[in-house]
């Protein structure tokens, strides 16, 4: 098992810090999520025009900051006078790798220029142990392995993910292991496109293959509750309160904050 999934119980994700009343993927959201106890982080990546890896959702300023502009064509030193609802810099990445030095940080990488900083950002903070890379783009993860190697953990790719949506349909069609696998979990939506993606045999599948199953975005309690009945290993949401509170209810929240504290 590579060390970023080495936890007891499900694995509960802040996904852009959490949605406590604090901008998303700022500072102040991934400081309330540690407060509030979690250990796993999820954020994204863009580069700037002067190669700037920046925590940051969007491709452009715009919906979220008092600024506009694309991310990429803009300079460091302008994307950070920008403020995320008015209120909160954008962060660099490096600084929340730096800011919660035992927090884990599952990285979205947004466009291709940002892999190259994404990696040498992990390298310089010797943060590999505690980073696991996803998105949704084959080739933008294939550079990143390329890049970093196999210290790194990765999520499957759209094409993998479709590959083992496949195989759980097939069933005993395709008994045993079989096959090689670039990453070490799988990170879904419950449905795409209106189709149901996570189910019993998808999470047994994935388990059989030595993968885990992490799911995105969760925030309804029954849905958090079903989809662990199914055996689900970590579930992403914006409600981090309603998310720690289904796990605390059944005895497999385990609370990070004291571990993680801030630097």
């Amino acid at each position: 098992m590579h060390p970023f999934l080495d936890h007891r119980g499900p694995l509960a994700f802040a996904h852009r810090g959490g949605d406590l009343g604090h901008p998303e993927n700022s500072l102040a959201a991934f400081s309330a999520a540690v407060a509030l106890g979690y250990r796993y982080l999820e954020t994204d990546v863009h580069a700037t025009a002067d190669g700037a890896l920046v925590a940051f959702h969007d491709s452009r300023l715009d919906r979220v900051t008092d600024r506009a502009g694309v991310v990429a064509e803009l300079p460091w030193r302008t994307v950070g006078e920008a403020r995320i609802g008015g209120t909160e810099p954008i962060p660099l990445l490096e600084d929340l790798l730096g800011a919660f030095p035992q927090a884990r940080f599952n990285i979205d990488v947004k466009a291709a220029p940002a892999v190259a900083p994404l990696v040498e950002a992990i390298r310089r903070t010797d943060a590999w142990d505690r980073v696991c890379v996803g998105g949704f783009s084959d080739a933008r993860l294939a550079a990143v392995r390329a890049a970093a190697g196999p210290r790194l953990a990765t999520s499957l790719g759209p094409r993998e993910v479709a590959r083992l949506r496949l195989r759980s349909l097939a069933g005993p069609l395709f008994p045993g292991r079989g096959g090689s696998w670039s990453g070490v979990c799988a990170q879904v939506p419950e449905r795409q496109r209106g189709v149901r993606v996570v189910d019993g045999a998808f999470v047994r599948t994935a388990h059989r293959l030595g993968l885990q199953v992490h799911v995105w975005t969760v925030d309804d309690p029954a849905r958090i509750r079903a989809l662990l009945d199914l055996g689900v290993d970590g579930i992403m949401a914006d409600r981090i309160d309603v998310l720690r509170d289904v796990l605390e209810e059944r005895g497999c929240w385990t609370d990070g904050s004291k571990a993680i504290g801030t630097s």
